[in-house]
């Protein structure tokens, strides 16, 4: 597709693009709309930086891609759950985003997308990671891929301490997916267990099991599926939780990282 109406620069040919020409507290036309879903399906994460939105305008944004979802335990701002707080400084005990993870995969319906926007940065440091589970899935030899295809695996959660005295919104999911799901827009098939998340695979014995998910989470770490984004402030990420992954890096601390998530609803995995 040649756009038109964006800039659209590639950070890998695996994953990731940074687009330009866009302000998001506009309301977007159609085409500008379809131009950038076309780029976020294609590069799976998009990232736009100097943007400046209202709550509302980033719940907005939100909007376009689809139902808002609510997360299950995070602390939110606005008295709006579906504006989830993103806040790490120096009084914080723990990075909640520090494995490899899909968004509340453990959701019976996990979510469609995520959109990230940063209000504050440290100065160095605070970087996130995207792994492609595309091509996660196609660089696993047939045999193998023949073996998960059939497999489902729990995903259970359990936010318990994560979020301090925050009143949960409602109780820790748990649901069975399948290992490899088929993206429903795509038609693409794409590795579908993290490390955040899943448990343990059906129908295998507890060491069958474990073995082949800590195969399958090693090989989620290899860099060739990986982009890496620097963050500025201001900057929003757009991501596709359902063929990828993310790590969010913890190395300023006692500085602050801090802004808002937005995250859009998702179906069944099949």
């Amino acid at each position: 597709m040649q756009y038109q109406l964006i800039n659209v620069e590639p950070l890998t040919a695996s994953i990731g693009a940074v687009i330009g020409g866009v302000n998001l507290a506009d309301k977007l036309s159609e085409p500008v709309k379809a131009e950038i879903q076309h780029a976020w399906l294609k590069h799976l994460v998009v990232f736009f930086r100097d943007q400046e939105l209202t709550a509302e305008q980033h719940l907005s944004l939100g909007r376009d891609f689809g139902e808002l979802h609510i997360h299950p335990a995070a602390p939110y701002r606005h008295d709006n759950p579906a504006l989830m707080a993103i806040h790490t400084d120096a009084d914080s005990h723990r990075n909640n985003g520090e494995v490899w993870h899909s968004d509340v995969s453990a959701d019976e319906q996990p979510p469609k997308a995520s959109i990230l926007y940063l209000q504050t940065v440290p100065a160095t440091g605070g970087d996130t990671l995207w792994a492609n589970m595309y091509a996660a899935y196609e660089a696993l030899s047939s045999p193998i891929q023949e073996m998960l295809e059939p497999l489902s695996a729990r995903h259970e959660a359990n936010y318990s301490g994560f979020y301090g005295d925050h009143k949960p919104q409602r109780a820790n999911p748990h649901a069975n997916h399948p290992v490899i799901r088929t993206h429903p827009e795509t038609g693409r098939k794409a590795l579908f267990v993290n490390q955040g998340f899943t448990k343990a695979i059906l129908g295998l014995s507890r060491e069958e099991s474990s073995a082949l998910l800590q195969f399958l989470f090693q090989h989620v770490k290899h860099p060739a599926f990986h982009c890496r984004f620097r963050w500025t402030e201001n900057a929003v990420a757009i991501w596709d939780n359902r063929c990828t992954q993310h790590l969010a890096v913890w190395d300023y601390f006692p500085n602050t990282r801090s802004g808002t998530r937005v995250t859009v609803q998702g179906d069944r995995p099949f």
